[in-house]
């Protein structure tokens, strides 16, 4: 029978059972343990920061990050008005608000001319503080997310947020491995947050960490995500704390996870490599690009569909691929649209809107084989031919 083809599932193949094993024989399963420590000193050494605090996923790191980062309720954060919902969920965990800014066409990233003309054009200084002219509201930061694995343009980013004021938070939940210009994404801003839910690059199986070269972030980071206990003989909270932490079992499958991430951004970045040869030349299929200055991981394979071109939608291709037991799916809704956040202000998200409904993720699993790979990409021809 034709095996399912899954989207972008988890690879368990190197040291995971010894080292949960070593957890489970030793007692220390909790949010206490030795390979807490070893997963947040190797990721740092990996990103190349100077602290790494980890957490139960990477919506809690963001959301510490925002507190860090002092936004204060009514405050503005400026989001992607194309990504998953995670960080703007984060900005109204802490009563502020999103201004959802387009993504640029090349390579998807929040669209950073259209962010200068937004703080040039549409916000106005009054008493030293930025203002959301239309809004009113304050505007103190900004969240860049490195979607599907490419990185954002985080040099122009941190450029306009020193002229304005903003604080950076990057979300590189989907993008570890990624770099700019040469950089692992994650090291440049002063703080930044991953993820290590199932379907991402490295797994623990939920788990995310926050990174940054900032000591008193870290210090503040590791309080608030552990209760923020100020004497834990007496049990004494002087702020309100979360419980954020990472046990030692997810640890020990990150640190098993992390010695095999550059053999899987590899990995990731030969299928893509095979996906764009065959299909480059199907009417109607674009394939994702890469910036001359990054390097992506290319978390998730994403093609565009030109209904007109190709002869159907992307969510028609969907359903016959679908029938053809090969899981895809659609970029997300852009957030502007659905109804938690309708009345919240959106600058001119005419490229995520249009990608919304072009976009097709297809299956790029690091253990994707060739017979797969060639069986997805002959479908795909198949179909455009029979339209």
């Amino acid at each position: 029978m034709t095996k399912n083809i899954p989207l972008s599932i988890p690879c368990v193949q190197g040291n995971e059972w010894k080292y949960i094993k070593e957890c489970l024989d030793t007692g220390w399963v909790s949010s206490v343990g030795s390979f807490v420590n070893r997963f947040e000193d190797q990721l740092a050494e990996y990103v190349g920061t100077e602290h790494a605090v980890a957490m139960v996923n990477g919506t809690a790191a963001i959301h510490i990050a925002l507190m860090l980062a002092g936004i204060q309720p009514e405050d503005e954060v400026i989001v992607p008005a194309l990504t998953f919902v995670s960080p703007v969920n984060c900005v109204k965990y802490i009563g502020a608000h999103p201004v959802f800014m387009d993504v640029e066409p090349d390579y998807w990233q929040i669209d950073t001319a259209k962010l200068a003309d937004f703080l040039e054009k549409e916000c106005a200084w009054k008493s030293g503080k930025l203002y959301n002219k239309h809004t009113e509201r304050r505007v103190t930061g900004i969240i860049p997310v490195d979607l599907l694995g490419h990185p954002s343009d985080i040099d122009t980013i941190l450029e306009l947020a020193k002229k304005y004021g903003l604080k950076v938070i990057e979300d590189a939940t989907e993008s570890l491995g990624a770099e700019y210009k040469g950089a692992e994404v994650g090291s440049q801003a002063p703080v930044a947050c991953f993820s290590f839910n199932g379907n991402k690059i490295i797994t623990t199986g939920g788990g995310g960490m926050l990174v940054t070269n900032n000591a008193e972030f870290a210090e503040k980071a590791r309080y608030l995500s552990q209760q923020a206990k100020d004497d834990p003989i007496e049990y004494i909270h002087n702020e309100i704390g979360y419980n954020y932490r990472l046990t030692n079992i997810q640890a020990a499958m990150g640190c098993a996870q992390l010695e095999q991430l550059d053999s899987y951004v590899g990995k990731k970045r030969e299928i893509a490599s095979f996906y764009t040869e065959h299909l480059k030349d199907v009417p109607g299929v674009r394939c994702p690009e890469e910036a001359i200055w990054a390097r992506s991981t290319f978390w998730l394979y994403t093609i565009l569909i030109d209904e007109k071109k190709y002869g159907m939608s992307s969510r028609e291709l969907l359903k016959k691929l679908q029938e053809e037991k090969i899981q895809t799916r659609p970029l997300w809704h852009p957030l502007h649209k659905l109804k938690p956040f309708k009345n919240e202000f959106a600058y001119f998200p005419d490229t995520a809107e249009h990608l919304c409904c072009e976009a097709l993720s297809i299956p790029c699993s690091v253990s994707l084989d060739a017979v797969s790979m060639h069986r997805i990409a002959t479908s795909i021809k198949k179909f455009a031919a029979e339209a």
